[in-house]
């Protein structure tokens, strides 16, 4: 526990202790959660929350600090299941992080061999993202089989009942517990240093710097542009923009080049660009430009939304995303 002093004065009535994790508090309550929301085994309880270490040399960017964020999920389960929930939910949460779109090849499993494992730990497995340069890899989630060790303690010392009564089967018993801790920082920095990136651009000097977020992950789905301020391009891409806003989040931009403004949305990791030029307000249709590969394609400017909707709904990266049928 992380021991301070709570107002002006540092005395024994002063004394507060800040939480190291925040798995404790779910097991202190984890029968008024179960008995109260009428949960049957197996089920888990999930906090997010700040936690705090007295660490004695910080350091290291965000990967030794005092104060961080930390969510949390302990799955109860009957004994004798533990190790194979264990691990279901090692590969589950592995494939949350792919889901994210972080590179495969960065993401990796370190077991916890006899002198790293926990005391009260049955098994644990690290999951580690490849940071690259000085950082190298580094822990972004760690998987758990705490056995009953925290449940038995807190019955121990509190003289409260912590069994789970199974009355199916007639027995009750002490659940065992796998725990997922996720660093939401950790995660957060692994996603954008995965979706960072330079490229050189064929027929010009300057290069393009890409953010390249999953899309249901990138903070704007689409930019809209006119090509120019004129012949009625801005109403109509005000138009197409105040359509899109309906569904997901837009940027609309009608300042400078065309060329700069792809360019500003690629930093930004926008997955698709919408440019309304002057065959657009005879004919009624955009070109959709895509971020990964600066493709392009012509749809009718009333299924824009309908098309790019269908692009986030096929939950793939953007690369792929012209193999998606648009119609």
């Amino acid at each position: 526990m992380f021991k301070t002093h709570m107002g002006p004065l540092e005395d024994s009535s002063a004394l507060v202790y800040l939480r190291p994790e925040t798995a404790q508090g779910i097991f202190v309550n984890f029968i008024n959660v179960q008995q109260s929301s009428r949960q049957k085994l197996p089920f888990g309880i999930c906090q997010i929350g700040k936690s705090f270490r007295n660490e004695i040399t910080p350091g290291n960017f965000i990967f030794r600090t005092r104060e961080f964020e930390q969510m949390e999920m302990q799955f109860f389960v009957e004994p004798g299941t533990d190790m194979e929930w264990f691990e279901k939910w090692k590969e589950s949460r592995m494939a949350w992080h792919r889901g994210l779109g972080l590179d495969e090849a960065r993401l990796q499993y370190h077991p916890h061999g006899p002198t790293e494992l926990a005391h009260y730990a049955r098994a644990a497995f690290d999951i580690e993202f490849d940071f690259g340069g000085t950082l190298g890899s580094q822990e972004i989630e760690g998987i758990h089989n705490r056995g009953d060790f925290d449940l038995g303690k807190h019955q121990e010392f509190s003289g409260k009942r912590l069994e789970y009564v199974d009355q199916a089967a007639n027995k009750r018993y002490l659940p065992f517990v796998i725990e997922t801790a996720c660093g939401p920082n950790r995660t957060l920095l692994a996603l954008l240093v995965n979706a960072y990136r330079e490229e050189t651009v064929p027929g010009e000097e300057e290069g393009r710097v890409v953010m390249g977020f999953h899309p249901a992950l990138a903070p704007v789905k689409a930019g809209v542009f006119p090509l120019t301020k004129k012949d009625g391009q801005p109403e109509m891409a005000h138009a197409v923009a105040d359509d899109l806003r309906k569904r997901f989040p837009v940027f609309y931009d009608e300042a400078g080049a065309i060329g700069r403004r792809y360019r500003r949305q690629d930093e930004a990791g926008t997955p698709f660009c919408i440019t309304i030029d002057p065959d657009s307000t005879k004919n009624h249709d955009v070109t959709i430009r895509f971020r990964d590969d600066m493709g392009q394609i012509r749809v009718a400017a009333s299924q824009a939304a309908d098309v790019i909707a269908r692009y986030l709904a096929a939950d793939i990266s953007v690369a792929d995303s012209r193999k998606v049928p648009v119609a």
